[in-house]
């Protein structure tokens, strides 16, 4: 069964025409060609889906694509504007948190929303640690990840 829906991607209203059993990672994937989300666990537990709906960061590979109908949708490909990075790209950059970079994108995001909550507050390593816990990585070994997300909340 297919159905019509339409959202907000990145500041570009777009419609589809989708099968109402995908997922919303699969959506953004295979119909709108967001590269940035990535398919790791398909249970919700790693954060390599992240991705802002309505300004609330949710794991895409557990969010039906029917529910993403009227929304408002960030992704990493939202996130650069006019070719200059984000302050959270730029930190994340700047503190080396990237190795492989398969989990880059959903850290990115969840740093994004964190951000954004918690600008100007004066926040525990403690608090980010329990914010990104949604998000795994496999390289890093987290440091250069927490330098980034306190290096965003300053900037």
């Amino acid at each position: 069964m297919f159905q019509e829906i339409s959202f907000i991607l990145n500041g570009k209203k777009r419609k589809f025409n989708i099968d109402v059993r995908k997922s919303l990672f699969e959506i953004l994937r295979e119909y709108a060609g967001i590269k940035s989300v990535k398919q790791g666990c398909k249970v919700g537990e790693c954060g390599a889906c992240s991705v802002l709906v309505d300004d609330v960061l949710i794991d895409s590979c557990i969010f039906l694509g029917l529910w993403a109908d009227g929304k408002k949708i960030k992704t990493l490909e939202g996130q650069a504007k006019q070719g200059k990075l984000s302050k959270v790209q730029q930190a994340y950059v700047n503190e080396g948190a990237i190795q492989c970079g398969f989990c880059t994108p959903g850290f990115i995001m969840a740093t994004t929303s964190f951000v954004k909550k918690n600008k100007q507050k004066n926040v525990t390593i403690d608090e980010i640690k329990k914010n990104h816990a949604g998000n795994l990585c496999r390289c890093t070994g987290y440091q250069n990840i927490l330098k980034a997300v306190k290096k965003s909340l300053r900037n």
